[in-house]
């Protein structure tokens, strides 16, 4: 396309095609398999304690070794597929994503465990941050927002997936053998991907490395990007120390739960699943901003009743907490990818970096908090990271419809 030619932008312009059922399901596969990983281990780590003699601190940088290598490759990966395109990296992602998912079941510690957990992360990247800069560039308008809750809804399944899975799988044939499953899963998604999902139609790649240095500056200084980013933060901060820790304050006394209960304790992200494709409507009524405002409040509200003693009061508040943690994440990547033109790859590739470190971040502090106050010390924590998204929300965001 000539880019010094008006008339040829106008001719593209008719180009931008509403996403078929196939593809919205595909999407949303995508985000399931990106997540399927990540958190599954957190079903399983009063079992992990056990076996491998590990405190809480170890257990919760189990969790973190994932966070912290996806934080570190999304923006390097960004620039990569600004180089060099956007599909072959989702596929190639998923099918290397497969080998250290098997690798775990041969972890003789937890360090061995931490470290094929360290090596997941990096491929997630070229999942996560590519399909966000394909779906900008493929789509417009209500397109990007409606195919952007498809995704985010398929990673909250993911989420609780791979956890569900886990658990339940743990039971009958081992955690062990139970990754060699999952492994197998994420192979059969790579597959089904590079058949359906189609190949870019507007990329064009960026290979200058000085160009995009100017791009990342850009981007720094950019309100949109670093609000989003600083969100992103608070965002997987308090999902991940709540979701991680509530397992070993349930599997404790008085609860004292095993692997396969906790695995249905997850069950509340179903509740995401639903709720975060009618976050796209919440968008176009009311903006990205008054849309996390509220979710933010709704999330402080679902942390609070972790504190109540009954068991169903306590699930019930993790319910309420991850329906207002996923309209923000979804509201906050659709900030990006509806006012972020140039760079969408390495602005996602930030984003993720800020959201992973927040996550990483979220499970040091909260294993600190635990170790040492338990469940209400890790709760007062997690609240003031969600009073500080909500001052980030309601004063550094632009008023906008999507």
């Amino acid at each position: 396309m000539n880019k010094n030619n008006p008339a040829s932008l106008q001719t593209q312009a008719p180009t931008f095609a509403p996403p078929s059922l196939l593809l919205k399901l595909t999407i949303g596969l995508i985000g399931m398999f990106a997540f399927l990983q990540v958190y599954s281990i957190q079903a399983i780590l009063p079992v992990i304690i056990d076996e491998f003699a590990a405190s809480e601190v170890q257990a919760g940088m189990v969790v973190g070794a994932t966070i912290l290598a996806i934080a570190i490759m999304s923006p390097f990966l960004g620039m990569l597929s600004d180089a060099v395109g956007r599909k072959s990296f989702v596929v190639g992602a998923l099918l290397f994503l497969t080998i250290p998912t098997a690798l775990i079941a041969q972890s003789s510690s937890v360090e061995w465990i931490g470290l094929w957990r360290f090596i997941q992360g990096l491929s997630v990247p070229g999942i996560t941050v590519v399909i966000i800069a394909y779906i900008g560039e493929e789509f417009e308008g209500q397109s990007v927002t409606g195919l952007m809750s498809f995704y985010v809804s398929g990673s909250v399944l993911g989420g609780f997936m791979g956890r569900f899975l886990l658990g339940h799988l743990h039971e009958f044939i081992g955690w062990r053998h139970a990754y060699y499953v999952l492994a197998a899963l994420t192979l059969l998604s790579a597959l089904w991907v590079a058949k359906t999902l189609p190949s870019s139609s507007h990329f064009e790649a960026n290979p200058n490395f000085r160009s995009a240095m100017k791009t990342l500056g850009a981007h720094l200084v950019n309100r949109y990007v670093v609000t989003a980013c600083l969100l992103g933060a608070c965002v997987l901060f308090s999902l991940v120390g709540c979701f991680t820790f509530i397992n070993l304050y349930l599997a404790d006394n008085p609860y004292n739960l095993g692997t396969g209960d906790l695995a249905n304790i997850f069950a509340v992200y179903l509740i995401g699943v639903i709720i975060t494709p009618l976050s796209a409507t919440l968008l176009s009524r009311f903006g990205s901003a008054r849309t996390i405002i509220v979710a933010i409040l709704v999330s402080i509200t679902g942390v609070l009743l972790t504190l109540a003693s009954p068991l169903w009061l306590i699930v019930m508040g993790l319910g309420v907490m991850s329906s207002g943690v996923f309209v923000t994440q979804s509201a906050t990547i659709s900030y990006i990818a509806v006012n972020v033109k140039q760079g969408r790859s390495l602005a996602s590739g930030l984003y993720y970096l800020f959201y992973y470190a927040g996550g990483t971040i979220g499970a040091w502090l909260c294993g600190l908090a635990y170790a040492y106050g338990h469940w209400r010390t890790t709760v007062w924590l997690l609240l003031l990271v969600q009073v500080l998204a909500l001052m980030i929300a309601s004063f550094g965001m632009i008023k906008t419809k999507r």
